[in-house]
């Protein structure tokens, strides 16, 4: 049977037949050391993370900025492009009454009769 005694950092054992005297393995010194030697470690990740965290979030806002600039510029084309439509709508309907072949078109090719409507549109 044998007795342990942790005190003033050191660690006695006593045995039936000897005593034997050895320096504790976790004394209050190095305990402190492991702590801080983890804080530092930890406190060097957070700032890590933290640093990734608002590059990501520079590189998601420069993102937004463009694509926000791209939406603008696709919605002025797409406002542009339907008032031309707007326009040509409007100019052949007031073209389609003096037209003299806007009957002919939509069946050109469709049958040999056609040839004739053919060679008279203008080359």
């Amino acid at each position: 049977m044998s007795d342990c005694d942790i005190s003033s950092g050191f660690l006695q054992i006593n045995d039936q037949s000897s005593f034997m005297l050895q320096r504790c393995e976790s004394s209050g010194d190095e305990d402190d050391d492991w702590r801080l030697k983890i804080r530092d470690n930890n406190r060097v990740a957070a700032q890590k993370s933290r640093k990734r965290q608002t590059q990501r979030a520079d590189e998601l806002h420069k993102a937004y900025e463009c694509l926000d600039q791209k939406n603008r510029r696709l919605k002025k084309e797409v406002q542009f492009l339907s008032e031309e439509q707007r326009r040509l709508t409007e100019t052949l309907k007031a073209h389609e009454p003096l037209c003299p072949i806007r009957h002919c078109v939509p069946t050109l090719g469709s049958g040999p009769w056609d040839v004739g409507v053919l060679s008279s549109l203008p080359r």
